[in-house]
């Protein structure tokens, strides 16, 4: 399955086959070793083939159009402390067979592309020679194929979730008397399929099941991207194993991952948001559609904290002398590029002084704020969803921790400290409800590429953000809040379409922080024009300066979001090494999002920016969603005037951009 990809067009490969079988839930079981600068252990993948799940997507479509769906019902979840014992107790002896809400910040996902121009690639991706289609038995075996890239894979099984006490609730028959791969698949789908409210009991079942002992090796092979597995006589997806654990260890110049030290001298590791996203970390599906929940069981050295993508503020346990384990858990499915994790000798900052001037208050729901709390239905697959918890709509400021390394105290106390309350509180005051329950802030070490990068629960931000006045650490912890909301709770579909993500951001990012400072309008349009002049300024530069190919923010036109039949795509530039270095896409979402709330007003432009996120959260986007419920959302009177290509043209001429710098197509 080695492809050789074009090195003039720097093409990135999503090889993992996510039409045929998804990834629903990961349990990672890790060890952090700073002296070899590995991180092993295994990974449980819990599996559901695809008719199944493109059931459950017809649903959600129908489900987005009909106003009698039923709403959303669960509590917000509370943390919980699961104790995971090493999965390798129960494993047989092992056999040693040898690029990002975004949603991610300034160094985040590529543009990515299934672009008709690259047909040849995504055909040649989707033809394993083991592969046959989900629908159909044939003579060959079906493979699972992920994504993976700077792995050592050692060993590949089949998990027997059948083994587990109290497994028959999902089965059919009251007594387990006969195992077979049908009654396991049986038991998985049943598991994965578990109502909101009884996520506590999932998460419990999955980590039981992560620790039963294996029933079989899987052969398994790897290329430059991907890890292929594969079970003999199992001919589609639905006979393939839906539980599978994977014994492997990264490789210290792996790419989603960053051995350093930090700026007290201490050794640390944190994954990058690279272009190749989390496949050097984890074997994974990264395409945006293979939306997952996971749980994680991290040992380190007693010394170092572990801070990761999870909902719960995770405390450590000391196992025995000189180590203790973290564990964190997520209960929102979204794409495996979103998980984030880190590990040093940081150190949790707090305000030594408090005064009302510092931080501020929550306060009830006023009136004039009922819109943001717009409850009704969810248009999401099921999971517990804070959108429909009454005191989660009114928390303006949602719990946070600070950590960085000990000798940046006292910026962190003059500064990022004492601006995180009232950003929070600003971007709940433009668009209501925190999709996410808390945040963790880690300034992160010197040779971080970029000033932040967001992930669900935690946010990374450089260290030069705390310098100077507080202007620079505002305005970027503001962006990186706002992905939150757009790059996180709403993704892109595509990843070609960054704009989706960066562009809301940056737009965001100056009307929360003139919240944050309590401007009133004047000083608000005075700042934010000046900044609208200096992004111009830079955009002008970038387009003089940059290949056209790479400065369209819709590059594949009518072929966005489109994918090979097994659901594997090839992204167009997607290891350019310019391209993490542009704006465009920041820049161009950025001016039409400008131009769309000056046409409608404020006050028309963000009631319809929070009816969307009610609508959209949970779910991945194309831009013509965004723009078709714009125009079925204006007002009547400006409704005739308005279509796609002339909201274009007006942006064209309210932006000033020269036609001949811009493609002949809408963005």
């Amino acid at each position: 399955m080695d492809i050789q990809l074009d090195p003039a067009r720097d093409d990135l490969p999503l090889m993992a086959n996510t039409s045929h079988i998804l990834v629903k839930h990961y349990v990672l079981d890790l060890d952090v070793d700073f002296e070899s600068q590995v991180i092993e252990g295994t990974i449980v993948l819990f599996l559901e083939d695809g008719n199944r799940f493109k059931k459950q997507n017809s649903s959600i479509e129908e489900a987005c159009q009909s106003e009698s769906n039923k709403a959303c019902k669960f509590g917000m979840p509370e943390p919980c402390h699961i104790s995971v014992t090493n999965a390798r107790t129960f494993s047989s002896e092992m056999d040693y067979n040898d690029f990002a809400i975004c949603s991610k910040g300034e160094k985040d996902t590529p543009d990515k592309d299934g672009n008709h121009d690259n047909q040849e690639h995504a055909s040649g991706i989707s033809s394993s020679k083991y592969c046959c289609d989900t629908g159909n038995r044939g003579s060959e075996d079906f493979v699972l194929v992920l994504d993976c890239c700077d792995l050592s894979v050692l060993k590949v099984e089949e998990v027997d979730v059948a083994a587990v006490p109290g497994m028959e609730k999902f089965t059919r028959s009251p007594k387990l008397t006969v195992v077979s791969e049908e009654l396991r698949n049986q038991i998985v789908r049943e598991l994965v399929t578990l109502p909101a409210d009884c996520w506590r009991e999932q998460l419990d079942y999955y980590a039981c099941c992560s620790q039963a002992p294996g029933c079989g090796e899987l052969l398994f092979d790897t290329d430059s991207w991907s890890l292929q597995i594969r079970k003999t006589g199992a001919q589609t997806a639905t006979d393939f194993p839906h539980a599978i654990r994977i014994w492997y260890k990264t490789k210290p110049e792996g790419r989603s991952v960053t051995w350093t030290s930090d700026q007290s001298d201490r050794p640390c590791v944190y994954t990058v948001g690279s272009p190749i996203n989390n496949r050097a970390l984890f074997p994974c599906q990264e395409p945006p559609v293979a939306m997952s929940t996971w749980q994680a069981t991290v040992r380190a050295a007693a010394s170092y904290v572990v801070l990761m993508s999870g909902e719960n503020f995770a405390k450590p346990t000391q196992l025995w002398e000189g180590c203790s384990s973290w564990y964190y858990y997520v209960t929102m499915p979204m794409p495996a590029s979103t998980f984030t994790i880190a590990v040093g000798c940081w150190t949790e900052m707090k305000l030594e002084t408090c005064s009302s001037n510092d931080l501020a208050t929550e306060r009830p729901l006023s009136p004039s704020e009922a819109d943001f709390r717009h409850v009704g239905v969810c248009s999401h697959m099921e999971y517990p969803c804070r959108f429909q918890n009454a005191s989660a709509a009114a928390q303006e400021i949602i719990p946070y921790r600070v950590f960085a390394p000990v000798c940046l105290k006292g910026a962190c106390q003059e500064t990022l400290l004492r601006l995180i309350p009232p950003c929070l509180s600003a971007a709940h005051s433009v668009l209501g409800t925190h999709p996410f329950s808390r945040l963790d802030v880690l300034i992160v070490p010197a040779n971080f590429p970029s000033l932040g990068m967001a992930s669900p629960h935690i946010m990374f931000l450089s260290q030069s953000i705390l310098t100077g006045r507080s202007h620079l650490c505002g305005t970027r912890l503001c962006h990186e809040i706002a992905h939150a909301w757009f790059g996180l709770a709403i993704g892109a579909r595509d990843w070609t379409e960054e704009w989706l993500s960066e562009g809301f951001a940056t737009h965001l990012e100056d009307v929360f922080w003139a919240a944050a400072q309590q401007l009133d309008p004047r000083e608000a349009r005075e700042q934010q024009e000046l900044r609208a002049c200096l992004r111009w300024r830079r955009l002008q530069d970038e387009m003089r300066c940059s290949p056209e190919e790479m400065q369209v923010l819709r590059p594949s036109k009518d072929k966005t979001g489109h994918t090979s039949n097994s659901g594997a795509s090839v992204i167009k530039q997607g290891l350019n090494p310019e391209k993490i270095f542009m704006q465009v896409h920041y820049l161009k979402g950025y001016f039409l999002l400008r131009f769309l709330a000056k046409r409608f007003g404020d006050e028309t432009y963000f009631s319809f920016l929070r009816k969307f996120v009610h609508t959209f959260h949970g779910q991945l986007i194309l831009s013509q969603d965004f723009l078709q419920m714009l125009l079925e959302n204006i007002p009547e009177e400006k409704r005739l005037e308005l279509s796609v290509e002339n909201i274009y043209q007006d942006w064209l001429e309210s932006s000033g951009i020269p036609k001949g710098n811009v493609s002949h197509q809408p963005p």
